[in-house]
Parts: structure tokens; C-alpha cells; sequence
């Protein structure tokens, strides 16, 4: 017995709609389809093949290359709805045609939804009780015959739990709101009302407001769903998600079931007319507006983590690209209070030469002994640069360089002055406790690694941030609230970005800097290193 196939990625629609988006042409998008379908990166197919794209650039393969990932999310979606249905036996060709060419991810859960696995709704339980032939009998809204009484008593059943005629209507409008609710027309419907109307509105929790403090602009705040910027809906999703907001979806009601009920076309003269209105209303609170809301809020934050990542990559781009110090002998200061500040001295090529501890700063304020220790230093390796990292004790520990060197300076200004810098020291500390780490410096404290890291980050930013998980560089207020696999994506595709256009010293580059390179993996980097 032949198993069916539900292979629902098409190459040639996906290279259509992908070419039309991007505005390239078919042939460009299927070829580079093709590359990065067989694992090629972006750096390497822009730089080595671009005979086969016809000159696409990286700017363009991004957009291809994001919407490549997004239809084969799309596809395996389809794949799995369709197996699910199958399963159950209710796959019929029209429904199959709809899920096939369907290109919106929101309908294709809607045309999902009647088959998907519910818990124990009030519908199901009205339907266990032999209810959906009279939630037929009311969809219809066609008079009852012979009367209404008579039309009901056949579903009237007290060992079904169905004592009278009052409980046999209660349980067939469940059935009947639940099956409004499930009609892709009108959900789609509602979803176009909320997203062009909606309101997003973020409110405290009860007894939550002093815990809460730092979202007191959300206690009470609401704007357009279409309009509002990511980085208020990123900080209203963090309030919530910490327990202190309940953020929701407004719409004018009054406007909205007066269409609904329209769309429904509810029968005025039918003797149940006023019980299915009260069935339209409970079928919009209970189950479409629930339904639309999660919908538009998973859309808007989607949205506002594609935003936001695009902020954090070109955050991460320009700290990978600020300028080198160049190969000079450098001094890595990695302040603190009471455990001193660990001093690290690099030579040219980055190689580690020295380290030490001063203090300097409070409990124990050594200001003469930091001075001999570091002099003595400066004199031995004959240090060009110190880079001080911009961590706790940092202002006290710049103040006390910026005395020393004015010092040193004017006694030594026969040769240039030595220079200091303060950087940035984010993920520094993850780093120094790295395996990467361990294996660099495997006779080194984590704290003389930190400040090795330091004095590197100043002689070549990009060299020394490439062997960190570009997460724990620091690159946006809310970075961990975003899609953490996108956003790993987005900025591991800088990292490449970046060591790509600048390039890499052969002789001097690490295993993880190399490894970024167009067409040079870990494996090989690794090897070209031994």
C-alpha cells in the first residue's frame, strides 16, 4: 500500500514569489535558492558565486534568504496540517487544494482549526450529549416544526444530561458559536478588523503597581495596533510575561457585533432569533475575540522582533567594525573594588606576555603601589596602549590611569605617549570562562583571561568578539525578549558579515576568527591554525 506524499514545498512558486519580493529575477532567485538550499553562506555565495546569481549582492541574499527560511516553515507546516487531517480521515480534495495554496500562515491555522485537537469544550460536551442535530435544526433559522416544543423534545434526555428544553438549547448554541467561531471567513474577517482598528491596551495587575514600578508608563496605556513601535510592545510582552501587565486587544464592540451579526445574517423573523444573537455575542467574547487577539499579538510581536533584531544586528555591526588600535603592545586593565583590578600586558600580535593584580581603588585605595607596579610594567614591555573595561570600578580606575600617564608622559616625552581607552567589557567575563577560553589560556585564571580579552577588544574589536556568543556582547534593552533562534540567526549572519568584508591576517587570525571566513568552516580553520 502506497503511504501518501505530502510534500508541500513547490520550488517554482517559492522562486516566483521570492524573485517578485525582492525584485530580482527568476533566474537569480532559483540559483540562489539552490546555493543556499545546499548550505552555502551568504558572504560565500556573494563573493564566489556570483557568476551563477548574475551579481546578486549580500543585501539581497538576505532578503532571499529570509524568505526561503519562511517558505520552508510555511511548507512544513502544510506537511504536518495535512498528515494530522489524513489521520483522521477527513482530508477531502477540495480541503487539501485550499492547505496546498495556501500562502498565509494565519488562514492556514484557521482552515486547521476544525480539525485540530481540543480539549473538552462545551461544544463537545453538547455533541457527546446528541446536540448537533438541533445546533443544525438553528443554523438552518427555518420555523419549527410542528411547534417549537415538539421540534425540541426529541433531544431532551435527563440520562444525557439534558433535564429540559432550556438545557437542550444551551448546549446546541455552543455548538452552534463554537462552529461560527471555526469559519475561516469570519475569522479572517475579524483578524483584518483588529489589525486595521485594534487597539493594543496594557493595564497593572491588581495589587502589582509597586512591584511593577519600572512599566509605569503601561499601567493604564493603549494606541493603535497598527501603529505602535516595537519597543513599546517588546516592553509591555516583558511586563506581561513577568506577571505585572495583562496586555489586550480593544475594539469598538458595539460596531463590531452589529457586522458580525450581519455576516451571520440572523433571521429577524425566526421564534429563536433573540437566543442566537445572544449566541453571536458569546461566540464573539468567548471565542473570537480571544482568538483575534492572540493572533494580532503574536503578529505584532513577530513584527517587532524582526524590527528589533534588525536594531540589535546593526548594533552588533558597528562594535564589530569600530576601529582597530593595530598591532601595538597593550595593557588590559579589567577593574574592580574589592578584588583589585587584574592587569594584562599583550604584545603586537596579541600574544600574552604578563600579568598582575593592583589595587588602587577602595577598600584598600593602594593609589603608590598601582603606580610602581604599573610603571615597572610600561617600562618592561615598553607599553604603547591601556584599555580599561567599562565594568563596576571603571570611573575610579580611569581617574587613576589618566593620573599616571599624565605623569609618565611628561617624563618620558622623548617618546610618543601612551594612550588609554576605555572599552566595552560585555561578555567579557562569559568568555573568560569559556572552553574556548580554557583552551587558549588553560594555565590562566578566568579573571587574568578577562583582562587579556580587554586589551584585545582594543587591538582588534572584531578578532576578539567573534570568539563570543554574539548574545552576550550586549547589543539592545531587549534582546532576551525577542525570538532567541531569529535572533542568534541575525546576528551570527553579521559576525560573518563583518569578518568578510574586513578580512583576516592568515598568520595571526584564531581558529573562530577564521572560521567565519567565505568557504572555510571550524574543521578546516582548526587545521589551518595547527
Amino acid at each position: 500500500m502506497n503511504t501518501p506524499s505530502f510534500e508541500c514545498f513547490d520550488l517554482d512558486q517559492t522562486v516566483r514569489s521570492i524573485a517578485s519580493a525582492a525584485g530580482v529575477g527568476e533566474q537569480q532567485a532559483r540559483a540562489a535558492i539552490e546555493l543556499l538550499d545546499d548550505g552555502n553562506t551568504l558572504p560565500f555565495i556573494a563573493r564566489y558565486r556570483k557568476e551563477a546569481t548574475k551579481g546578486l549582492d549580500e543585501t539581497q541574499l538576505r532578503l532571499i534568504e529570509d524568505a526561503l527560511a519562511k517558505a520552508h516553515e510555511l511548507a512544513k507546516r502544510k506537511s504536518t496540517i495535512l498528515k494530522t487531517i489524513d489521520q483522521l480521515g477527513q482530508l477531502t480534495p477540495a480541503l487539501r487544494q485550499q492547505i496546498e495554496q495556501c500562502d498565509d500562515k494565519i488562514v492556514l491555522e484557521d482552515l486547521y482549526l476544525p480539525y485540530k485537537p481540543k480539549r473538552r469544550t462545551r461544544a463537545a460536551m453538547a455533541r457527546e450529549r446528541g446536540l448537533q442535530p438541533l445546533a443544525d435544526l438553528l443554523q438552518k433559522q427555518q420555523p419549527l416544526r410542528p411547534s417549537r416544543t415538539e421540534a425540541i423534545r426529541p433531544y431532551i434526555n435527563p440520562e444525557n444530561e439534558v433535564p429540559d428544553e432550556q438545557a437542550a438549547l444551551a448546549g446546541a448554541c455552543d455548538i452552534l458559536a463554537e462552529q461560527w467561531a471555526e469559519d475561516v471567513q469570519t475569522r479572517s474577517w475579524l483578524n483584518e478588523q483588529a489589525q486595521r482598528f485594534g487597539r493594543i491596551h496594557s493595564q497593572v495587575k491588581r495589587g502589582k503597581q509597586d512591584e511593577a514600578e519600572k512599566f509605569e508608563m503601561y499601567f493604564d496605556h493603549e494606541e493603535a495596533a497598527s501603529r505602535i513601535p516595537s519597543h513599546r510592545l517588546l516592553a509591555m510582552k516583558r511586563g506581561e510575561a513577568e506577571g505585572l501587565l495583562k496586555v489586550s486587544l480593544k475594539l469598538d464592540e458595539e460596531i463590531v457585533l452589529r457586522k458580525l451579526k450581519s455576516r451571520l445574517s440572523l433571521n429577524h423573523q425566526f421564534e429563536l432569533h433573540s437566543l442566537l444573537e445572544q449566541t453571536a455575542e458569546d461566540c464573539y467574547q468567548r471565542l473570537l475575540l480571544p482568538a483575534a487577539e492572540s493572533t494580532l499579538l503574536q503578529e505584532r510581536k513577530e513584527k517587532a522582533d524582526e524590527e528589533a533584531i534588525q536594531v540589535f544586528s546593526q548594533n552588533l555591526r558597528e562594535l564589530l567594525l569600530a576601529a582597530p588600535a593595530g598591532p601595538k603592545v597593550t595593557m588590559g586593565i579589567d577593574p574592580g573594588f574589592r578584588t583589585g583590578c587584574k592587569v594584562a600586558i599583550v604584545d603586537g600580535t596579541g600574544k600574552y606576555l604578563e600579568s598582575t593584580a593592583i589595587y588602587p581603588t577602595p577598600p584598600r585605595s593602594d593609589i603608590d603601589g598601582a603606580t610602581r607596579t604599573l610603571k615597572q610594567l610600561m617600562e618592561r614591555h615598553q607599553v604603547e596602549l591601556i584599555a580599561i573595561g567599562n565594568g563596576t570600578a571603571s570611573r575610579e580606575t580611569d581617574a587613576f590611569v589618566t593620573t599616571l600617564l599624565k605623569d609618565w608622559n611628561s617624563q618620558h616625552n622623548d617618546q610618543p605617549p601612551v594612550l588609554k581607552v576605555v572599552v566595552s567589557e560585555s561578555g567579557a567575563s562569559i568568555y573568560s570562562a569559556s572552553e574556548l577560553a580554557a583552551r587558549e589560556y588553560p594555565d590562566l585564571d578566568v579573571t587574568v583571561r578577562g583582562a587579556i580579552c580587554i586589551a584585545h577588544r582594543l587591538q582588534d574589536p572584531l578578532a576578539e568578539l567573534v570568539k563570543i556568543d554574539p548574545k552576550s556582547i550586549g547589543v539592545g534593552q531587549y534582546q532576551h525578549d525577542v525570538n532567541q533562534s531569529q535572533l542568534r540567526h541575525g546576528l551570527d549572519r553579521e559576525v560573518q558579515s563583518c569578518v568578510n568584508r574586513v578580512g583576516v591576517d592568515v598568520n595571526m587570525a584564531s581558529s573562530s576568527l577564521l572560521a567565519h571566513v567565505a568557504g572555510i568552516g571550524p574543521k578546516l580553520a582548526e587545521k589551518i591554525v595547527e
